[in-house]
């Protein structure tokens, strides 16, 4: 494909500009990043606002009665006029009070928005159905560690697209079963999550197949932004305190700062809340550059949550602008605190997490402990990814079973050894 081929969605963008060297580009000039700086230059989109202003507004998108993301059309990377949309609903996910664990932890304004309810249950979801509109009816592929990899295939299973994977060997077996179910055609690689987005990209570049990798396109992370966008509106247009953000390639909390951005430059929001990156201990890349000087550079990734493990985030030049602008920070965790999260915040929200998608929790309590969020704060908890998708990271934590015989055997049974029951839970607090 080419970048003309494109010209007829994005004629509201003003320019791509690379992250790294500064370069502006026209969208109709480049098809995903600068030419110049090769795989890791990454391009941010910037829009024509006085273009878009007069098609969003907040009274136009109270009178809107479309729930999916399809409502923010106007700051989406493609025309406004264009029907070819695809037929699974994508967005318009819950943003929970989560009251019993606000009582747990002492905190009265705390929000969990649960983009586990997309069609694939996760917020990747997002960024394909962008992907999938642009590559306009054209083989399209991905690499990923598997919710990404997942979305896409969902997404071209309901246009009838053909579809190619790439994922490091040790992705998870649900959702490579997930793939495989919606009739993508899967390669393992023998390698890392990294090894395999270069794989993908070579493929790509070869074969003609539209690109999917985030952090390498630059429209997928304004897919990923109408979580910012719909976080905004669902607390009526006043931004929270602090939104924490599961953390890998960077590319999610780019697009809720993006989200917020565009808010604020069209005057719907009078401020940008303070995003922080929750990564994993074992694939830090992006907080220790924030710690740093700012440049993000490999470490090798081992970690349960999987949706976060990277050696190189492909967004991380620009996920570290980002989070400075906006005041923020970066945390990591460690694989024991994830799953203990994840367990927890089951337990207080009926919201099963998988690990990469509970790490934002995890990161809470720790800066809650080191006093470095207020009780008082308002707070948004962003989960990624369901739990039914990551079955064997949890399976030696979440507990057991208890056999018994059935009938009157086994009420006796469970009559004799009811104290050993769990019981009810509490509304504990500190």
């Amino acid at each position: 494909m080419t970048p003309a081929d494109h010209t007829n969605h994005t004629s509201h963008i003003h320019h791509l500009q690379c992250v790294l060297c500064g370069t502006n580009y026209n969208p109709a000039d480049v098809l995903y990043c600068c030419p110049s700086c090769g795989p890791l230059g990454v391009l941010a989109v910037h829009y024509d606002y006085e273009q878009i202003t007069p098609h969003i507004s907040r009274a136009q998108l109270a009178a809107d009665h479309n729930p999916t993301l399809w409502r923010y059309r106007a700051l989406l990377p493609i025309s406004y006029s264009h029907l070819d949309v695809p037929p699974l609903a994508i967005g318009g996910t819950p943003l929970y009070p989560v009251k019993r664990l606000r009582d747990y932890l002492g905190m009265s304004k705390l929000w969990l928005k649960d983009d586990t309810r997309n069609p694939s249950a996760s917020l990747k979801d997002r960024a394909s159905i962008i992907a999938v509109v642009l590559a306009q009816g054209n083989t399209v592929a991905c690499a990923s560690t598997g919710n990404a990899a997942s979305s896409l295939a969902v997404q071209a299973a309901s246009l009838g697209l053909p579809c190619y994977i790439f994922v490091p060997q040790n992705a998870p077996r649900a959702k490579i079963i997930q793939l495989l179910m919606c009739g993508a055609t899967v390669f393992s690689v023998d390698g890392s999550y990294d090894d395999a987005f270069d794989l993908c990209i070579e493929a790509c570049n070869t074969f003609g197949w539209y690109n999917r990798n985030t952090g390498y396109n630059p429209y997928l992370v304004e897919g990923k932004k109408t979580v910012g966008l719909e976080i905004a509106e669902q607390l009526g247009w006043q931004a929270p305190d602090t939104i924490l953000v599961p953390t890998g390639d960077g590319c999610i909390i780019s697009g809720v700062y993006r989200g917020f951005e565009d808010l604020y430059r069209l005057g719907m929001i009078e401020r940008l809340p303070r995003l922080i990156a929750v990564q994993a201990e074992g694939s830090p890349a992006i907080v220790r550059a924030l710690e740093s000087d700012g440049v993000v550079r490999p470490y090798p990734a081992n970690t349960v949550a999987d949706g976060i493990s990277v050696g190189l985030p492909r967004n991380g030049a620009m996920a570290v602008r980002h989070i400075r602008a906006s005041n923020g920070f970066g945390i990591t965790v460690s694989d024991a605190e994830i799953l203990l999260a994840e367990k927890n915040l089951a337990m207080h929200t009926g919201v099963f997490a998988e690990p990469s998608g509970a790490a934002s929790y995890a990161g809470l309590l720790r800066l809650l402990d080191h006093g470095r969020i207020a009780r008082d704060e308002r707070v948004v908890l962003l989960v990624t990814g369901s739990g039914l998708k990551s079955i064997d990271a949890v399976v030696h934590t979440a507990g057991s079973v208890i056999p018994i015989a059935k009938g009157p055997e086994g009420m006796n049974i469970v009559s004799k050894n009811i104290a050993l029951l769990a019981p009810p839970i509490q509304n504990e607090k500190f």
